[in-house]
């Protein structure tokens, strides 16, 4: 049986759990393709989501232990499966794993063909690799459950964060009049990805300075997305990714992003237009994984941290 280098977590915990090793090579199944990574990204609280450690988002599954963290990877076609028509041995591709399989923090892994998209042309594998999961959060929010249009007035909150610096690309990118909350720290960054209004979070009540928002983004939760309803125009949309926002209040949402091969097309033709840039603050070799996730846990960054595969 052929082998690879993999991070694995043989039980269920943080970092500490992470091990890099040698382990069997996964195969393509039918619909799916064995991609030799290149770079995969991680997320803040990855290892809390139950998704990764069972086969189920609320925890209620089997536990599928030994696990392989990191759920977005850009690589090259190593291998298809019976029946993949659409993707041929080295073609570059990106994608978003689905949170229920093993992931890209590894030499390969076997990925459902269909949420694969081909690499932009404008970016190397590192910051591909940094683009899926803000990226198509960023997309779902603002346009499948927002209904971002040209001229859509829009708050995002936590505009120097991983979706949050892309939602503020990408909602600027497409004719939205962008407002953001950020830390005084960030703002200069936040205005550069295409904000016409930061305001530091820390020092001033964001609802004294906006009113009469088409949609709110809410990356942030708790408190701040009880005082969004407040810059709401009648009708518009608070779209959260943290929590269900209040339930008696119209135009509340709360969704979990999906793998979307659509989605990764149109972040795709922004990037290569330069529309859109990922942010990579960090690049580790795939060894320092366990150490990579302990620094996602050590305060705000500005940009991904990306593990370098091959």
């Amino acid at each position: 049986m052929s082998t690879m280098h993999a991070v694995r977590g043989h039980r269920r915990g943080g970092p500490e759990q992470l091990t890099y090793e040698v382990v069997p090579r996964p195969e393509a199944g039918a619909g799916e393709v064995l991609v030799a990574v290149r770079s995969a990204s991680i997320t803040l609280g990855e290892l809390a989501w139950d998704a990764t450690w069972t086969d189920s988002f609320d925890g209620s599954g089997s536990l599928r232990t030994p696990i392989i963290p990191s759920k977005e990877v850009s690589g090259i076609v190593a291998r298809v499966g019976q029946g993949v028509t659409d993707w041929d041995v080295g073609d570059e591709v990106y994608g978003l794993i689905p949170f229920t399989r093993d992931g890209a923090a590894a030499e390969y892994v076997a990925v459902p063909a269909a949420v694969l998209a081909a690499k932009p042309a404008r970016l190397d594998h590192d910051h591909t690799a940094a683009l899926p999961l803000a990226g198509l959060t960023a997309w779902q929010g603002l346009v499948g459950h927002g209904g971002l249009r040209p001229g859509s007035r829009v708050l995002v909150h936590g505009g120097a964060g991983g979706v949050g610096s892309v939602a503020v690309q990408l909602a600027a990118a497409l004719g939205a009049s962008v407002t953001a909350t950020a830390s005084a720290g960030a703002a200069d960054f936040v205005r550069e990805l295409g904000a016409e209004q930061v305001i530091d979070y820390r020092t001033e009540r964001f609802e004294e300075h906006v009113k009469d928002m088409d949609l709110v983004l809410d990356t942030v939760g708790g408190d701040t997305q009880d005082r969004s309803w407040q810059v709401l125009r009648p009708g518009g949309a608070l779209v959260s990714i943290v929590s269900p926002p209040d339930p008696s209040k119209d135009g509340g949402v709360f969704f979990v992003v999906e793998p979307d091969r659509a989605g990764l097309d149109e972040l795709t033709r922004l990037v290569d237009d330069g529309k859109l840039v990922p942010r990579v603050e960090r690049v580790v070799p795939l060894a320092e994984t366990a150490q990579a996730y302990t620094a996602l846990e050590e305060g705000h960054r500005l940009g991904k941290i990306v593990l370098r595969v091959a």
